[in-house]
């Protein structure tokens, strides 16, 4: 039995926990998890295999059981740490920004005084910030979680399973628009001005689940007050916990995605769908939803559609169907043998 050890110190938790269920009574692997304090409560699961850890003492964490393979699941900070391991152990790293995995020293460096200065200031000092590109150089195996962005350099690592797949019909249409509320990541001006331009006498429930605040939250309380016909409007001001989360995803008929062509990320450019996935994939396989995309977003998934650029009318007409079965491509065992067949591929 292979021995793999993995690692989650910083912020995908989901992805760590995704890993563990797939993983979960393998015959032919043995995983061990490391987990800081932050991801460990969000999991929620105490097991002989997954032990708390933080940057200072995990080196030491990993010396005695001799792992076939290492596995990182976020370098976004302690890049001294990341370094010694890639250096020392057969690791991959799972890439979530494919920009940052190329910049260079001197644009790190000219990054650390455009924003945040203080914490990138630490990163620097502390983290070794400039030295990131030395771990993805040195890791042998660079991973992706969205099958369109591998290619040569980066391999895909499945890891979204379809976990509900429960119909509820209510009266109301129901569009869940998932993610933190910012205008940052999505694009909730553009959705506000096309609920406002909708003609249509269906009744619609949009939810937006996710936290909201600032001047999002405004424009949330603005667009309420105009109470406009047939559009009940649903939205949350603290943390939605997660089994509430669960609820309103599994009540969807359809989720909106609307995120934004470009963000960035440490002062760097990443372009969904090309540099960078989306999050909102992995909702629509765990919920089994179909999923409407900006018009620009390029997927070959069946179950993601493109809105048309002026208009979200085919959203607000959208029949629910049963034409993509995501139980038969994305179930926990079909995933799970894929998932195997990558990990020993990369022994």
């Amino acid at each position: 039995m292979k021995k793999i050890a993995y690692i989650e110190l910083d912020t995908h938790a989901e992805i760590a926990g995704n890993f563990m269920e797939l993983m979960n009574g393998s015959t032919d692997f043995q995983v061990d998890y490391y987990l800081s304090e932050r991801i460990f409560k969000q999991i929620g699961k105490h097991h002989s295999n997954i032990y708390l850890s933080e940057y200072t003492a995990l080196l030491n964490q990993l010396k005695d059981p001799n792992y076939d393979l290492i596995i990182i699941g976020t370098v976004h900070r302690y890049f001294n740490l990341f370094n010694a391991i890639a250096e020392k152990y057969n690791t991959a790293v799972i890439v979530h920004n494919l920009n940052f995995n190329t910049i260079s020293k001197l644009q790190l460096f000219k990054n650390i005084f455009k924003k945040d200065f203080a914490y990138r200031l630490k990163l620097w000092l502390k983290e070794d910030l400039l030295s990131a590109p030395e771990v993805f150089k040195k890791a042998k195996n660079l991973l992706v979680l969205d099958q369109s962005l591998s290619d040569h350099q980066f391999q895909y690592l499945p890891v979204f399973y379809n976990r509900f797949h429960e119909n509820f019909n209510s009266e109301n249409f129901t569009i869940v628009i998932p993610g933190e509320v910012s205008q940052k990541r999505r694009n909730y001006k553009k959705v506000l001005e096309k609920l406002t331009e909708r003609n249509s006498d269906r009744l619609l429930t949009i939810i937006f689940l996710g936290k909201a605040r600032g001047k999002e939250l405004r424009w949330l309380q603005n667009f309420e007050k105009k109470k406009l016909e047939n559009i009940s409007l649903q939205y949350f001001t603290k943390k939605v916990p997660q089994n509430r989360f669960d609820e309103l995803m599994n009540k969807a008929d359809v989720l909106w995605c609307p995120i934004q062509n470009e963000i960035e990320f440490f002062s760097n450019k990443e372009i969904y769908g090309k540099t960078k996935m989306s999050g909102n994939i992995g909702d629509a396989i765990k919920y089994g939803k179909f999923a409407f995309f900006p018009p620009n977003y390029p997927s070959n998934l069946e179950f993601i559609m493109n809105e048309k650029e002026n208009s979200a009318q085919e959203i607000f007409d959208f029949k629910s169907v049963d034409s993509y079965d995501f139980q038969k491509e994305y179930n926990r065992k079909k995933v799970s043998a894929e998932l195997e067949k990558v990990l020993t591929s990369l022994l």
